[in-house]
């Protein structure tokens, strides 16, 4: 499997034992998110579901990203991801909310060459985690590089609490 599923069975089993939740709201992972952790055995027991947003209209209308702040970064920046992670826990009766967005490929007419993401991690309204991440890998590939790297931060997290 292309995700780490030692990494989701110990986020299922953790968050199971404690009776929490989770939900994610995606732009660059365009649902590798979502499949990663659905692919889990008894999913429906801690993941509660997710939206894929994908472009700036739909950031701003379904997780109440500020459009100009959105406009002035390309959807990519830190307060964006943290918006997303708190609107998105409410929105599926979630404990903890995930979101993630960054890019996937090189933009070089805008000067991109480095892929990064930025991702949040929100539990009870409070951003706990808001880290940007980068991967060597493009489109895809990338998109999973960035779905396994935040599943395993999200457990490194769980681990702690």
């Amino acid at each position: 499997m292309q995700y780490n599923e030692d990494v989701v069975n110990e986020i299922k089993d953790i968050l199971t034992k404690n009776a929490q939740t989770v939900a994610v709201a995606e732009s660059v992972t365009a649902g590798h998110m979502q499949a990663a952790l659905s692919a889990a055995v008894e999913a429906s027991k801690f993941f509660q579901g997710g939206i894929t947003a994908y472009n700036l209209g739909q950031k701003c209308r379904h997780l109440q990203v500020d459009p100009i702040l959105a406009n002035s970064c390309d959807c990519v920046d830190e307060t964006v991801a943290r918006t997303m992670a708190l609107q998105v826990a409410p929105m599926f009766a979630s404990h903890y909310g995930i979101a993630i967005t960054g890019y996937a490929a090189p933009m070089p007419e805008k000067g991109l060459n480095d892929l990064y993401a930025w991702y949040a991690i929100a539990h009870h309204n409070e951003v706990l985690l808001c880290e940007q991440i980068s991967t060597g890998k493009e489109r895809v590939e990338a998109q999973v590089d960035y779905t396994n790297q935040v599943m395993r931060k999200f457990l490194d997290l769980l681990l702690k609490k």
